[in-house]
């Protein structure tokens, strides 16, 4: 509660539950000054809050993001004024009504750059995690085939991805979503604009095959990837309850 209590530190994690950002974004988004927000980001690292990774896309940016587990586990029922997922089980699936009314199904796009793996777990994980209740896609900037370990680490939780094919993003640009998620610090620079102009967010996330290493090898680098998926759209499904269908808000 002393690292929340700064007005500064406050202000961070609330724009880092929204996305993973760089120190230049944050900088732009407080209007303060750049040895401000790296001391606090410091402190808020060191008290275990949050997270920093160099990013894959230029090695001159480090993203970082907010450890929502560790928040959840230090400030308990205080943390539902910073993200509503914090005083709920994560993973709860959105429900579908609201007394009587119906709602409309979200829809989430998955974004990396060979749709290949990260994208494709997170797309399996948040159809499944939701129970339905939510609508999930993925696509990248170059596919390319389906990595054999995407396979093995969703077959180990009970998913069948492996009839799954790779999608470019501009099979998707034309479509409807509620929400744009980049898992790729590359694909954040070149992600599209999209017409239904959805919510976007950056999770930076390392490819677990970046470094060509053998499947036997790099499987523990795909499973630490699908952990961290599976906290993250815990989370996000707290964020995602549909919203009212036309016939729904007028019946009401």
């Amino acid at each position: 509660m002393r690292l929340l209590a700064h007005r500064v530190r406050w202000r961070l994690l609330h724009e880092l539950v929204q996305s993973d950002r760089a120190v230049r974004e944050l900088i732009e988004l407080l209007g303060e000054r750049q040895s401000l927000v790296s001391y606090h980001l410091g402190q808020l690292r060191s008290g275990g809050l949050v997270r920093a990774r160099r990013s894959s896309s230029d090695g001159r940016d480090t993203y970082y993001s907010v450890d929502l587990e560790t928040c959840r586990e230090q400030l308990g029922a205080v943390g539902v004024a910073l993200h509503p997922g914090l005083s709920l089980p994560a993973g709860r699936p959105p429900s579908g009504r609201v007394g009587g009314a119906r709602r409309r199904k979200p829809r989430v796009l998955f974004l990396c750059t060979g749709n290949s793996a990260r994208s494709q777990m997170a797309e399996a994980l948040l159809e499944s995690m939701s129970q339905g209740t939510v609508a999930a896609a993925s696509a990248g900037s170059h596919p390319k085939p389906l990595h054999a370990n995407a396979v093995r680490v969703m077959k180990k939780r009970g998913i069948d991805i492996s009839r799954n094919r790779s999608k470019h993003v501009d099979v998707f640009v034309a479509q409807r979503f509620d929400m744009v998620i980049t898992l790729c610090d590359r694909v954040k620079e070149v992600c599209p604009e999209f017409p239904s102009h959805p919510q976007l967010v950056h999770w930076s996330i390392p490819d677990p095959a970046a470094d060509g290493r053998g499947d036997r090898v790099t499987m523990p680098e795909f499973e630490r990837v699908a952990g961290d998926l599976e906290s993250r759209i815990g989370f996000l499904l707290r964020l995602l309850e549909p919203p009212l269908t036309g016939r729904s808000r007028n019946a009401n």
